[in-house]
């Protein structure tokens, strides 16, 4: 087996908060990302539309040379993950998701072991991050809430709106209105750090806030590091290719405000 770049694999734009956070950790790896721009959004997809278009793309990274796939995507992360995971992984590959990095760790912010869970739809009803923390935790509660508009808030640049206001304060009290105990925000979804200058004015400030870029970073470090039998297979020339399914150029402007720098994208076809 070849040596390759690390996939970074989103729906869209989000994922790029996630991967600068990678890319700072890990600035010596190649990667290559892809956005399926052209069918997003993933979040109020059936479970068996995101499987089918996440394995189309994480199948194209393995094409382009990747080894290791990062789904830096919750919904995927939620509806698809496992089953790619399960049943259709070539021999030596590596698929790895957002979800898990996350609720492992969670019990190190929480002190009243009550937490909240910001996130699109199709993450909340697949009920991933609930699952996944008491796997490791049965001791927290979890309480969750669908915030379907900020996606397209902050892919419209309506980020600093009276609109966005209202409705990050209703989304923020309707959470927070089902326990007084909560006191960790998990924002599970790759878009919501943008907003995160709104939603700390509306969250009480002994309330800690998790955006995931951070902590996959170093979740993904720490995984490198014991398995060496999957990073002696990522190539380490800094060199970085991004991928759209829609348009390059729409991308490259959109892109800047998630990943901090300008980018240049090329197009992909993955079906």
């Amino acid at each position: 087996m070849q040596k390759g770049p690390i996939g970074i694999f989103d729906s869209g734009f989000g994922g790029l908060t996630i991967f600068r956070e990678i890319k700072n950790s890990l600035p010596k790896y190649d990667y290559i990302y892809l956005g399926d721009n052209a069918r997003v959004p993933y979040g109020t997809r059936s479970f068996e539309t995101v499987y089918e278009f996440t394995k189309e793309c994480v199948f194209k990274l393995f094409d382009l040379g990747c080894n290791l796939v990062i789904l830096a995507c919750n919904t995927a992360s939620a509806k698809a993950l496992r089953s790619i995971q399960q049943n259709d992984l070539p021999a030596g590959k590596k698929v790895l998701g957002v979800i898990r990095p996350t609720t492992e760790s969670i019990d190190r912010f929480t002190r009243s072991n009550e937490v909240g869970v910001l996130a699109t739809t199709g993450t909340v009803l697949s009920e991933s991050y609930k699952i996944e923390i008491n796997k490791f935790h049965p001791d927290i509660a979890v309480y969750q809430h669908a915030c379907p508009l900020w996606v397209p808030l902050v892919e419209n640049n309506e980020i600093d709106t009276p609109a966005t206001d209202y409705l990050v304060q209703k989304d923020i009290a309707q959470l927070l209105g089902q326990s007084p105990q909560i006191d960790t925000l998990i924002l599970a979804c790759t878009h919501y750090p943008l907003l995160l200058p709104v939603i700390r004015k509306h969250v009480p400030p002994h309330i800690q806030i998790l955006a995931q870029g951070k902590l996959i970073a170093a979740s993904l470090t720490d995984y490198l590091q014991r398995h060496q039998e999957v990073s002696k297979y990522c190539a380490k020339n800094q060199q970085t290719t991004f991928y759209t399914t829609d348009d390059p150029t729409d991308f490259e402007q959109k892109a800047k405000v998630f990943f901090g720098e300008e980018i240049r994208a090329k197009h992909m076809r993955v079906s």
